[in-house]
C-alpha cells in the first residue's frame, strides 16, 4: 500500500520549471498530451521487455548497450532489478532510454513512461539511478525521489495549471474525475490523485483505490495490508485527519458499498474523527471499474454538538 507524499515548495517549483520547459517546447499542447512528442523533444528512446517472461527479459536487456560503470561492472544489474524489485518500468540515463513492461495495459504504459520521463528531466536523479557506488541510497531517499518523478509524470499529463484551473470549477466528485479521465486521457487512478491533491489544498478530501468494499466480494485468502492499494491525503486533510487510517476507512466505505460487479457502488455521508477529537461529516462515494474500487470523500461541515439541557433547579456542569 503507498500513500502519497507531499514535495517542499522549492523542489516543487523547480520541477515545475522544467515541465513548463517541456509543455513550451511542444507548443503548449491541448489535452490529451501525446508521449511520443514528449519523447521526441528531449530524444528519449523507448523499450518494451515482459517482467512475466524472464527469457524475453534477458534477450531485451541483452541488446541494450549501456556504458555506465555501475552496470558494466555488474552486467546483471537490470536483470536483477526487473526480477527482484518487481519493476514494471525503468530508466537508463546514459541511453536516454526508457523500459515498459509490455504486459501492463497500455494506459498503465502512458503513467509508467511518464514517470520515467519525470526521472529524465530531474537532473539529480542520474547520478543515482541503479544503486551507483558513489552513492548510499536509503528507502528514504528511493521514496523521496520516487515522489518527484510521481510529481513531475503527474504535471506532465496533466498540463500543469491547465487541469488544476478546471477542476477548482468542478465539484470534486467521482463524475468530476471520469469526465477529466476522458479529456486528458489517464487512468482514473491517475486522475483520483490529482483531483484529491489539488482540490484538497484547503479543503479535507481523502481517496482510497483498494479492492472491491463488499465483504462478499473480497478475495478470501487476501492479506489486510494487500486490500488498500492507495491512500490519497490532500494536504489539508493530512494536516486534521493523520490519525485516520486507510483499513478502518474502508470498512466504513463497506458500510454503505453495494456488491455490482461494476459501476457505482453507492454513497454516504460519514463521520470522521479529526486529530483534536472533534467530529467531522464528509460525502463519500465510491465507483468500481471491475478492477480497482475508487472512493472518493469530500469534507462537508463540523458535526453539530449535541449538550445535555438542564431543567430548573439543576446543579451547574
Amino acid at each position: 500500500m503507498t500513500r502519497n507524499r507531499f514535495l517542499s515548495t522549492k523542489t516543487a517549483a523547480d520541477i515545475d520549471r522544467r515541465v513548463a520547459r517541456v509543455l513550451r517546447g511542444l507548443g503548449n499542447p491541448e489535452p490529451p498530451l501525446h508521449l511520443e512528442l514528449v519523447r521526441d523533444l528531449l530524444k528519449l528512446d523507448r523499450a518494451f521487455y515482459s517482467a512475466d517472461d524472464p527469457d524475453l527479459a534477458r534477450e531485451t536487456i541483452s541488446r541494450i548497450k549501456v556504458a555506465a560503470v555501475q552496470v558494466f561492472r555488474r552486467p546483471t544489474l537490470l536483470l536483477e532489478a526487473i526480477e527482484k524489485l518487481s519493476l514494471r518500468a525503468l530508466y537508463l540515463p546514459d541511453q536516454k532510454r526508457i523500459l515498459l513492461d509490455e504486459s501492463l495495459p497500455p494506459l498503465k504504459h502512458r503513467w509508467n513512461e511518464a514517470h520515467e520521463i519525470g526521472h529524465s528531466i530531474i537532473p539529480w536523479h542520474e547520478g543515482m539511478m541503479f544503486g551507483d557506488d558513489r552513492y548510499t541510497l536509503s528507502h528514504e531517499c528511493h521514496e523521496h525521489m520516487e515522489t518527484e518523478a510521481n510529481y513531475a509524470a503527474g504535471r506532465l499529463l496533466f498540463l500543469q495549471e491547465r487541469f488544476t484551473n478546471q477542476v477548482h470549477d468542478l465539484p470534486a466528485s467521482i463524475e468530476t474525475v471520469r469526465a477529466m479521465k476522458t479529456e486528458f486521457g489517464n487512468t482514473l487512478s491517475t486522475t483520483l490523485y490529482r483531483m484529491v491533491e489539488v482540490r484538497g489544498e484547503d479543503v479535507p478530501i481523502v481517496g482510497l483505490i483498494s479492492v472491491h468494499p463488499h465483504t462478499s466480494r473480497r478475495p478470501a485468502n487476501q492479506r489486510p495490508d494487500e486490500a488498500v492499494r492507495h491512500f490519497i491525503r490532500s494536504a489539508a486533510f493530512l494536516d486534521r485527519f493523520a490519525q485516520v487510517g486507510e483499513m478502518d476507512l474502508l470498512h466504513a466505505v463497506g458500510s454503505y458499498c453495494g456488491s455490482q460487479g461494476g459501476g457505482r457502488l453507492g454513497e454516504a455521508e460519514l463521520v470522521l474523527e479529526d486529530d483534536n477529537g472533534e467530529r467531522h461529516r464528509f460525502f463519500f462515494e465510491t465507483f468500481f471499474n471491475r478492477y480497482d474500487a475508487l472512493t472518493l470523500g469530500v469534507h462537508l461541515a463540523p458535526e453539530a454538538q449535541v449538550y445535555p439541557v438542564q431543567g430548573p433547579g439543576a446543579a451547574p456542569f
